[in-house]
């Protein structure tokens, strides 16, 4: 009678211990949290379920590092090849009130050609690693080579040209016959051993997709030939890009750039050395606006000044992040006193 009892005991308490244990292990898995789902430094969750930290699309590359390539904006360079596959676009003056150039961010795609690339400016730099990016350039400005050379970044240039990574079509005039691909630029980047996965938290997304009705246009006021326009086109709720008034065309696949998202960042620039190069206050803090949905939302654009690799924000009136409609952006740096008309 006494074993019987013995028995029934030790049953109950093996079967209190399976019970506990699995409890303890079921909580343990549910505060697992996926490191990209984590709250960045504003408290915001980011949602990255296979999707691009910077366009918001679903794809198979979503946790491919960023490849930032230098692209030309002379007229002689358009048009431009592969650049409607660019997840996000940086267009900025490198001479104050003269030229610009054109940053292509790469996740999702893989364009079989790229080009034509240019040459990198320092202001890049912050840029391209606050977004977690190897930077791809064609040579540089001093002030960049010099930060470059030093490894402050990964990065991959032509003029070392390092596994091949770009070449030259001899049909078309230098300094604007510098090509590269996707593939090419990721073979390059594994045989230097640089990182290839994706540490960028992401930027938010939206599914609203309330709009204006009517098409408006923004105008960009870049020095011409480099002055820039957006048709909003409600049927399809995207900006399409013109140049000197002419469409801007990815020549690898005939289409006009379509942008979802575009954000007029205003920051001082100033010549530096001369006249071939400039200075842009792309650090701290200043003002901007997000056109979407065929609306326009007034923020304040913020990246910390104390490191490099700090995240370039946009902040509504409550200092909360602005969600991107998912596609491609563009982002314009601007002079504050620079027009932007909005008609």
């Amino acid at each position: 009678m006494i074993l019987r009892m013995n028995n029934k005991r030790l049953i109950v308490f093996i079967f209190l211990v399976l019970a506990i244990g699995l409890i303890f292990i079921w909580q343990r898995a549910s505060r697992t949290i996926d490191i990209n789902n984590q709250p960045n430094e504003l408290g915001n969750q980011i949602d990255s379920d296979k999707i691009s930290p910077l366009s918001g699309l679903t794809c198979e590359n979503y946790q491919r590092r960023p490849m930032a390539v230098v692209l030309a904006e002379d007229p002689v360079a358009r048009p431009l090849t592969g650049l409607s596959q660019a997840d996000l676009v940086f267009e900025m003056p490198v001479i104050t009130n003269s030229i610009t150039r054109m940053i292509a961010v790469y996740v999702c795609h893989e364009p079989a050609e790229i080009g034509s690339l240019r040459s990198a400016r320092h202001d890049f730099i912050p840029l391209t690693m606050g977004l977690d990016a190897i930077l791809a350039h064609w040579g540089g400005s001093h002030f960049a080579l010099d930060k470059l050379d030093a490894g402050v970044m990964d990065n991959i240039d032509a003029m070392k040209n390092p596994f091949n990574a770009f070449y030259q079509k001899k049909e078309i005039p230098q300094p604007h016959n510098g090509f590269t691909s996707m593939e090419k630029l990721f073979n390059s980047a594994k045989k230097l051993g640089y990182r290839l996965e994706n540490q960028f938290e992401g930027y938010p997304h939206t599914q609203d997709k309330s709009q204006e009705a009517s098409g408006r246009v923004l105008g960009i006021g870049y020095s011409y030939p480099y002055n820039v326009s957006y048709q909003y086109e409600p049927a399809t709720n995207s900006y399409l890009r013109y140049r000197t008034n002419l469409k801007e065309i990815d020549k690898s696949n005939n289409q006009q750039i379509e942008a979802k998202n575009i954000v007029v960042m205003r920051a001082f620039s100033r010549q530096i050395q001369g006249p071939d190069y400039n200075d842009l206050d792309i650090e701290g803090r200043g003002e901007c606006q997000v056109y979407q949905n065929g609306m326009v939302i007034n923020c304040t654009w913020r990246k910390s000044e104390k490191s490099s690799t700090s995240k370039l924000y946009f902040l509504d009136g409550n200092g909360n992040e602005i969600p991107f409609v998912p596609g491609q952006i563009w982002i314009e740096i601007v002079e504050p006193h620079q027009e932007v008309a909005w008609q």
